[in-house]
Formats: C-alpha cells, sequence, structure tokens
C-alpha cells in the first residue's frame, strides 16, 4: 500500500491541530471516535517527510505526539477512569473538544478572511484622510496618538529589536528516527515473559536503550495485558510490580484489538457494496415462459 505524500500540501499547515484535521477529512473518520493508533502512525510519517525536506517544525507537533501517546496509554490501561456518574471517562474526549473547537474557528477565520478581500476591492472616499485628521485634533484619543513622546519611540525601538533577535535566534528543533516499533517489543515483552512466566516488572526494561525505547516496551506490556496475555500483580514492598503470563487465556482472544477492527470495517465496506449492487433478475423462467 503506498504512503500518501505530503510534500505538495506541508507548506499550508500552520500546526498539529490544523494537520490533525485534515488527517481527519482526508480519511472522513469520525471526529467523536478518533483512531489514535493510525493519528500517530500519520503523524511520524509526515514528521519523516519534514526531516528529508530539512523543513525544520516547531515544537508543538512533537509535544501533540506525546500527547496523543498519553492519550493511547490511557486507553490501554486494565481500569478506566469513571465519572461521578459511575461512566467511563473516554481519554480522547478532551482532544476531541479541542478540535471541534479548533474547526469553529478556523471557519471563522475563512469567513474573515471573505469579507477582507471584500474590503480590500473598496475604494476609500477622496476626502477620508481630512475627516480623519480632524476627528483626532477634536478627540483626546486623537491627540495622544498624534503626539510622539520618548516613551513611545523607545517601546517602537524595542518592539524592533525584539523581533531582531527572534529572526536571527530560532530555536532548532532536531527530530531522530529512531529503529523502534510496536511489532518489535511486542514480541520481545511477549516472548520474555512466555519464558520466565513470572519476572519482575524491572526486568522488561533490561535491554533499554532511552526513554523512547521505554515507553515502546511499556505501551506494548500494556497493549498485552489488555488482551490478557499477561497480568500485573502487586509484590511485596512499595512500588514493587511482578508480571505473570496467564496460562488460562481463553483461545478465542487469539485475535489482536486492531486487526479485528479491520476485519469489522472490510466487512462493513463489502456489505455496502454489496447493497449497492443492483438485484439480479432470473431471466431463465422469463424464457422459459415466452
Amino acid at each position: 500500500m503506498q504512503t500518501e505524500s505530503y510534500q505538495i500540501k506541508l507548506p499550508q499547515f500552520e500546526g498539529p491541530f490544523d494537520l490533525l484535521l485534515f488527517f481527519i477529512e482526508r480519511d472522513e473518520l469520525d471526529i467523536y471516535n478518533i483512531p489514535i493508533t493510525r493519528i500517530i502512525k500519520d503523524f511520524m510519517d509526515y514528521i519523516h517527510q519534514s526531516e528529508q525536506l530539512n523543513i525544520e517544525l516547531s515544537s508543538e507537533f512533537i509535544l501533540f505526539i506525546s500527547t496523543l501517546m498519553r492519550i493511547k496509554a490511557k486507553m490501554l490501561l486494565p481500569r478506566k477512569e469513571i465519572d461521578e456518574q459511575g461512566n467511563e471517562i473516554d481519554p480522547r474526549q478532551e482532544l476531541v473538544d479541542k478540535i471541534l473547537e479548533y474547526k469553529k474557528f478556523k471557519e471563522a477565520s475563512v469567513q474573515m478572511a471573505e469579507l477582507e478581500a471584500m474590503r480590500m476591492m473598496m475604494v476609500k472616499r477622496g476626502n477620508i484622510a481630512k475627516e480623519l485628521s480632524s476627528i483626532g485634533e477634536e478627540s483626546g484619543e486623537g491627540t495622544e496618538i498624534q503626539t510622539i513622546t520618548m516613551f513611545k519611540l523607545m517601546k517602537t525601538f524595542e518592539r524592533v529589536m525584539k523581533k531582531h533577535h527572534e529572526r536571527f535566534n530560532k530555536p532548532v528543533h532536531t527530530v531522530v528516527q529512531y529503529n523502534y516499533t510496536m511489532e518489535g517489543s511486542r514480541e520481545y515483552v511477549l516472548d520474555l515473559v512466555k519464558k520466565d512466566k513470572t519476572i519482575p516488572f524491572e526486568k522488561l526494561f533490561d535491554i533499554v536503550e532511552n526513554r523512547i525505547h521505554a515507553l515502546f516496551l511499556f505501551l506494548s506490556l500494556l497493549e498485552l495485558s489488555q488482551q490478557r496475555y499477561m497480568t500485573l500483580l502487586v509484590g511485596e514492598g512499595r512500588n514493587n510490580f511482578i508480571v505473570e503470563w496467564n496460562e488460562n487465556r481463553p483461545a478465542d482472544l487469539d485475535i489482536d484489538i486492531f486487526e479485528q477492527n479491520e476485519a469489522t470495517t472490510d466487512a462493513a465496506e463489502e456489505q455496502e457494496q454489496h447493497e449497492e449492487e443492483p438485484p439480479q433478475t432470473d431471466t431463465t423462467n422469463e424464457t422459459e415462459e415466452q
């Protein structure tokens, strides 16, 4: 399957929410049921594509991916958060609210841009400058605007120097590409726990090279625990956890959660195509009757 290139569309994204809204509209995703794993992959592809084109990304994109991974970790926790009414709290709800708010402001900005374009096409009256000058002389605020003081001049110079400093001292963000994958981390955790049956929680991270590697292993552990391959137990002492292999795991849980979702999606698409096909009429009986 070919991955879509972002080379042409890169300059149009003003921030991570703009890029996220593009992914949602492109793939026609349900904004109230966002597939976090799929969105994280799209964001990582975008960052790698930007790195190849030597395009500098702001820290907002890196922070946004961290937020998505935090939401993913909450979704994989065996014990869900519950509100005061006893209902499960969806970790994606805060993200959904921000997307809806961003979409509202983006649509408003489009309307304001249209109004601005219409205003630019209008021609001012010839005596508008004279009228504004007379209004400024008659009102106190106008007189203050027309009066140049040393304080105002220094404030203006300060703004100019600040812009000059920001122009030549922009922060540099380096995007590092790691060779870790969720599939590889998942296989490592699965093989280790299945072999030893019961291991300390810290032993899973003996091969950790950096914080990113530890994060991949931790997310894999949460995913396997949710799928009942293993169980997290509380050991003796403080902050002492044990990972135990689940020998009594039902065989009907062998299908991965994400593969099961994909199978459901394929079945729904196949059903839609079947409903769109016109019903075939039986021409054999009609021929015999003739």
